[in-house]
Formats: structure tokens, sequence, C-alpha cells
């Protein structure tokens, strides 16, 4: 599939460079009308590049990424030249509009990705009799698990939670081997962070995970749920999703007269009949990537998009938690996050008084 990216890649650049000739060719006085029709022309041909060539969705948006952030400023640079002494106003324009472009490459690609944001979110509730102090961490993803993986876990450590949840997602790699180092990478950062909760480390699995997950989490004290199952903790009780059930929208959870919090990977389950206080997930990363004013392009959900992250209340005293995730989709997607920071969700549960 990289190849194949790297090769489309490859002839629309050349494509790009053909027109930028045509326009200098051009014996036109307008010169600025021809820059806007193929410019035009150029999008089309991207967009429709982008749908009809064999890739799967991120691999798709990984060749618009391209095209946007690379083709694109290469046509707008070229433009420049051509229209600098016929408009200076157009020129200026182009400049802005490249310098525009390249500044949200530089933030959604080298800046964005590791700029943890930590959420503080407080709720009351009168089920509860003493505080709980829980961290949410969503969609680590990662293929290669270093420095920051290890600052999330450090921090999740020195915070010193009651309660630690993990919402799934945690290792995206397709070979085997590459696979296995990562496990073991994985397992040495997080036996060096000493987190040890005293209602202890709970975690889902995620739609990336391999069948056999919990070997991540077999040398670590992290209760791992194959099937969905409740348990009590003592001031809550806690229901642990499949990753099946938690993207079933028309799944039934029953209630508890304690406070009860329901983990699963996909939000999806909260459009069921989910009897409970608190229901918390993952998997959309926030969309990884907004538009202002707009949001998320994509959520890979069924929940509306306004619940797509964040805290929800879908119903009276009930409330959908859904993170932002920690990484990033990786594979042929395009490894970038705009205005969509990664998020850590600490969580404190008090006491109506």
């Amino acid at each position: 599939m990289t190849q194949a990216i790297l090769t489309y890649n490859g002839c629309l650049f050349v494509l790009t460079l053909g027109i930028l000739v045509i326009l200098n060719r051009v014996k036109d006085e307008r010169p600025i009308t021809w820059v806007f029709t193929l410019g035009i022309t150029q999008v089309f041909i991207l967009f429709l590049a982008a749908i009809l060539y064999p890739l799967d969705g991120f691999g798709r948006l990984q060749l618009l990424a391209w095209g946007f952030f690379l083709q694109l400023p290469v046509f707008l640079a070229g433009s420049l030249i051509l229209v600098f002494k016929i408009s200076r106003r157009f020129a200026i324009l182009l400049l802005g509009l490249i310098v525009l472009i390249l500044g949200i490459a530089v933030d959604a690609f080298l800046i964005e990705p590791q700029w943890l944001e930590v959420t503080e979110i407080t709720l009351v509730s009168p089920k509860l009799d003493q505080t709980v102090k829980v961290i949410v961490i969503a969609d680590i993803q990662t293929d290669h698990p270093g420095s920051y993986e290890s600052r999330v876990l450090e921090f999740t450590a020195a915070e010193d939670p009651d309660l630690v949840l993990m919402a799934g997602d945690y290792l995206q790699i397709s070979d085997p081997e590459t696979y296995q180092i990562a496990v073991e990478e994985f397992r040495i950062i997080f036996q060096s962070t000493q987190i040890d909760p005293p209602l202890g480390i709970f975690a889902v699995r995620g739609n990336v995970d391999h069948p056999d997950w919990t070997e991540i989490f077999q040398v670590s004290e992290v209760h791992t749920f194959e099937s969905t199952t409740s348990l009590d903790l003592g001031p809550l009780i806690l229901t642990g999703m499949s990753w099946r059930d938690s993207e079933n929208p028309g799944i039934t959870v029953q209630g508890s007269d304690k406070y009860h919090l329901v983990l699963g990977h996909s939000p999806n389950f909260s459009l069921g009949n989910i009897q409970a206080d608190l229901l918390i997930a993952g998997h959309t990363h926030g969309g990884q990537f907004q538009l202002p004013g707009i949001g998320p392009i994509l959520t890979l959900s069924l929940v509306p998009r306004e619940w797509a992250s964040g805290l929800t209340e879908i119903a009276p005293d009930q409330f959908l938690l859904v993170s932002r995730g920690i990484g990033l989709e990786r594979g042929a997607a395009p490894r970038m996050r705009f205005l969509c920071r990664p998020e850590l969700i600490i969580l404190h549960l008090e006491p109506a008084q």
C-alpha cells in the first residue's frame, strides 16, 4: 500500500509540474484565470484519483493529505512566480495560502500528535459515598512504544488515581514479528511506571487489537475483559464490555443501586438500553482532524457528531464520556491531528453534599 501511495504521488507531482509548465507557456494577458482554472482541474483530478484508486478508506485519506499538504503548495508556489509581475495582490493571496497550508501541516504532523492535553472532569452523584479519582486512557494505538507513551503512563502514576480505565486499541501492528517486539516494549514501559491504584486497572479490547491482546498485560496487575462482565469494586459497579458488545447499538445492560460505570471501546453501545450512570468509550479519536465551526469530519461511529468526544448528558443523570485518545490511527492513515489534541482524562466522581 505504501508503494502504491508513493507511486500515485510521484505521478501527481509530475502532473503538478506539467500544469506549471503549461501556465508559463500560455500567451494570455490573464494568467490568473489560467491559474484558477488549472488549479480547480488539479483538485478535481486529486479527488477523482482518491476515489478510484484501489485503496481502503484510510489509504484514500492519505492520498488526499499528500495532495493537500504537498502537491497544492508546490502548485501555488509555481503559480506565485507566474503571477507576481501581473498582480501583486493575487501573489500575496497565494503566498498567504501557502503559509497557511504549511502552518497547518506543521501543527497536524509535528506538533499536535504528541501535544497531550489533560482534561479534568467532576461528576457528582448521590449514589456515591466517597470520592473516586479515575484516569481514563483510550487509544494508545502505537506501532512503536517509546518516550511519548512512557510519559503518558508516568503522568498517570504520578496522579495517584483510585482507578485506571483503559478503553482499548493499544498496539496497531500487522507484522507478527514487529508486533511481538512492540508487546515487549509496551510491557517494559508499563511495568516501569508502577501504576498501582487501590481499585485496580481495567482494560477492554479495541478494534485494532490482536485476538491475543491480553498478553500485553500478562506481567502486570491489569484486569482484562474478554467478555462483557460486571464487577463490584466497592464504591461503584464497573461493567467492562467486549469489543463486539461495545459496537452494538441495541445492547442492554442492567442497572444497579450503586454508582454504575460502563467501559467500552466504541461509543455505539450508548445508543442501547444501558441502565448506568456513566458510560466511557474511546475509538473516535475525536475525529482526529477537526474543522473550525464544524468539528470532526469522521468519527467512525453511529453516535451523533456532538457525542463523539467529551462529556455529554445523553439522558437525565446519565452521561457519556468519549476520550479523544492518546495515539493515532496507523497503517495507511495519515498520521496527523488538527484542532484535536490527544487526551488523558482525569475524572473526579464525588458524592452529593
